[in-house]
């Protein structure tokens, strides 16, 4: 459910979009279906995710201005705002704290070294630098369709091919955390 409510307002916004054809109007609608969405996670989960908060505060800011100025290229910088976003933050996680975010955020689940821990942070931190590369690239090359299937399709897409090549590199590298009454054996 909540996977579904997470991609709620992409698929709200391409739908409009395409039945409207207009960048503003989808991005009217946007706005009070991304405020829904993030209050529905949050009574359903009773939390509130930072970059959730981040995201909204950016549909909202970015999304404004795309209506207020009548001038698209606001809503379409925002996919590279929020990928730079988490790449500085993943960046930054070097530096805070022992361990990067990555392995806060997997090692309950997964064993790495510290070596792998930090080259699959770097992957990450690529991976969202390139993203938001990717989204000006086709923004300001490609028609603001061609924009608009990539914002839904392409960052989806690389998202998906991402995760999978992670998982086959976690897979090669690491192990599994024993979970309570199993021993943690050596392959």
């Amino acid at each position: 459910m909540k996977l579904l409510l997470d991609f709620l307002p992409i698929l709200i916004f391409f739908g409009v979009y395409k039945a409207t054809g207009n960048l503003i109007t989808a991005t009217t609608v946007l706005i009070p279906v991304t405020v829904i969405q993030v209050t529905a996670v949050y009574l359903l989960t009773k939390k509130l995710e930072k970059m959730a908060l981040i995201t909204l505060a950016l549909v909202i800011i970015l999304g404004g201005l795309t209506i207020l100025l009548n001038d698209g290229w606001f809503i379409m910088w925002k996919p590279t705002v929020v990928n730079w976003l988490f790449a500085a933050t993943f960046f930054c996680s070097h530096f805070v704290g022992r361990k990067p975010i990555i392995e806060r955020l997997l090692s309950q689940a997964i064993t790495l070294d510290s070596g792998q821990w930090l080259k699959l942070s770097y992957a990450w931190i690529l991976f969202f630098t390139v993203s938001g590369i990717l989204n000006l690239i086709v923004a300001y090359q490609f028609s603001e369709n061609t924009w608009v299937n990539f914002k839904l399709f392409g960052l989806l897409g690389l998202t998906v091919i991402f995760l999978i090549v992670q998982g086959v590199w976690i897979a090669k590298y690491g192990s599994e955390v024993p979970t309570e009454g199993q021993e943690k054996t050596d392959a």
